[in-house]
C-alpha cells in the first residue's frame, strides 16, 4: 500500500475512533485526542477545540516529530506533546488515544489505579496500569510526567485528568481504552461489595506470559485471533 492510500485509511480510522469514544461516553464536549503514526516521522492528530463526534478525516492535522504543522486547516490538539513523546519513546507504538472515561478517571481523581492481580483482562489486555502524577494540561509538563512510565506500559491513568492508551495500531489503542474503562467499572463495583479476591502469583505469572506471547504476535487477543479491519 503506497503512502497516500495508507494516510487516507488512517484518517478514516482516527475519525471513526473519535466517534466511538463519544458514542461510548469516554469523552464529552471537546475532551480527548487521538493520533496515529504516519511515514517519514509524521504524526496524524485530531484538531484542537472539536467535539470528537464531529471530527472528520479532513479535519485532522499532520505534524512533524517536533510538533510543527505540515498540513491541515486547524490547530493540532493541545495535548500534542504527550503524543509526540509516546512516539519518540516507543517505536512499537503507532496509535495513541487520550480520553476521560468516567469511572477510570474517577479512580485517577481518587489517587488509585487498577490492581494488577485481580482480572485476567487487566493483566493480558492492558498490563500494569500506572497512575501518572498530575501535570498542567496542554503543556510539556504532562509529557514529562510520563517519563518514568513509558517502558513496559500500554495504558495509563493520569492523576486528576483522564487516561491514555497506546497500541501497535489504532484498533488496539482504542480497544485498550474501552477495556480500561470496563475494568475500572468492574473493580469499583467489586470494592463496593467487599474485599476483592486476588489471583495467586502463579496465576498472575501465567497470564503475564500469555500477554507477552500475544504482544509478540501482532493482532493477538485473549478472546479472538485478531481484530481485523476496523468497522
Amino acid at each position: 500500500m503506497d503512502a497516500l492510500p495508507r494516510e487516507a485509511a488512517l484518517r478514516d480510522d482516527v475519525a471513526r475512533v473519535c466517534r466511538r469514544l463519544w458514542e461510548r461516553g469516554l469523552v464529552a464536549g471537546r475532551e480527548g485526542n487521538v493520533s496515529a503514526r504516519l511515514s517519514a516521522g509524521r504524526i496524524l492528530v485530531t484538531p484542537a477545540g472539536f467535539s470528537k463526534v464531529d471530527v472528520t478525516p479532513d479535519d485532522l492535522v499532520v505534524v512533524s516529530a517536533e510538533g510543527q504543522v505540515i498540513s491541515g486547516l486547524h490547530r493540532a490538539s493541545s495535548e500534542l506533546a504527550v503524543h509526540l513523546r509516546a512516539y519518540a519513546r516507543r517505536p512499537d507504538v503507532h496509535a495513541v488515544v487520550h480520553a476521560h472515561p468516567p469511572v477510570a478517571t474517577g479512580m485517577a481523581l481518587a489517587g488509585v489505579t487498577l490492581p494488577a492481580n485481580v482480572l485476567p483482562e487487566i493483566i493480558v489486555l492492558l498490563g500494569p496500569v500506572p497512575l501518572v502524577p498530575y501535570g498542567m494540561p496542554g503543556s510539556n509538563d504532562v509529557a514529562d510526567r510520563f517519563e518514568p512510565f513509558w517502558a513496559g506500559h500500554d495504558a495509563f491513568l493520569m492523576a486528576n485528568h483522564g487516561a491514555l492508551t497506546l497500541g501497535p495500531d489504532m484498533c488496539v489503542a482504542h480497544q485498550r481504552m474501552e477495556s480500561l474503562e470496563q475494568a475500572a467499572k468492574i473493580v469499583t463495583t467489586a470494592r463496593g461489595l467487599g474485599a476483592i479476591r486476588e489471583l495467586s502469583e502463579t496465576e498472575v505469572r501465567a497470564l503475564a506470559h500469555l500477554r507477552n506471547v500475544l504482544i509478540r504476535e501482532p493482532g493477538g487477543s485473549m478472546s479472538d485471533p485478531g481484530p481485523g479491519p476496523m468497522q
